[in-house]
């Protein structure tokens, strides 16, 4: 697996025809195998870097590599697939379908990329579901869930295609102190098994400390980087 890797990068967005910078010229290098957190105020730049990297935001400048590719330079079919056979992205906002149970949203990334069969697909489906401790809610919709039982299901459903990175926006923002400990460390087992890549942006300490990297960002540019 190639690093990711981030040369000069600039983030502008458009607000009332007034350009608001969200990025600075970030330079970042996450080697394969990472569990690296990147920390910082509220608008510091944090869910943009995510969303550059996880192929669901452009640049406005720079160069942005993901598992050897340049995604400026990609087509949209392109950016699909690195995000559908590559990436894992917790959303902070969950992003489950309304319409389908717990199981049904877990397994939907592994209906698209379609490479198992109905049986191993499903077996691996039940795994994650049971690891993130939802096995008793498997028929349940999300409108029948908890907040932080959402996050659970977009926990499973990101890890479940054994991607190469998973990138998490405050992943345990809406878990319990206890949950939140037993999400970590399902991927750090992970981590240390498969050499996933993770990165976090998150304000949690634990998550923090647990890290092997942190890099604080201030006012779209990198502060600290150790």
């Amino acid at each position: 697996m190639q690093p990711i890797i981030l040369e000069n990068v600039i983030k502008n967005y458009l607000l009332d025809k007034i350009q608001v910078p969200a990025l600075k010229g970030i330079d970042l290098k996450i080697d394969a195998g990472e569990f690296t957190v990147i920390a910082g105020p509220s608008g510091s730049g944090k869910t943009t870097i995510l969303n550059l990297i996880g192929c669901v935001d452009t640049a406005s400048a720079g160069k942005v590599v993901v598992g050897g590719k340049e995604t400026g330079t990609l087509s949209e079919k392109q950016l699909t697939d690195l995000r559908l056979h590559t990436i894992g992205f917790i959303f902070q906002s969950f992003n489950l379908i309304p319409v389908l149970n717990v199981i049904d949203n877990v397994e939907f990334p592994l209906l698209l990329q379609n490479t198992l069969s109905p049986k191993e697909r499903r077996e691996r489906v039940l795994k994650f579901v049971d690891r993130v401790g939802l096995t008793q809610y498997a028929h349940h919709r999300p409108s029948e869930l908890s907040g932080g039982q959402r996050q659970r299901v977009a926990i499973a459903r990101a890890l479940v295609t054994r991607p190469q990175i998973v990138l998490a926006d405050e992943p345990t923002a809406n878990l319990d102190s206890v949950t939140g400990q037993n999400i970590i460390d399902l991927m750090k087992e992970i981590n240390q098994t498969e050499k996933t890549t993770f990165l976090f942006s998150t304000h949690d300490h634990s998550i923090m400390n647990q890290a092997r990297r942190v890099i604080r960002l201030h006012d779209g540019k990198i502060q600290a980087n150790a």
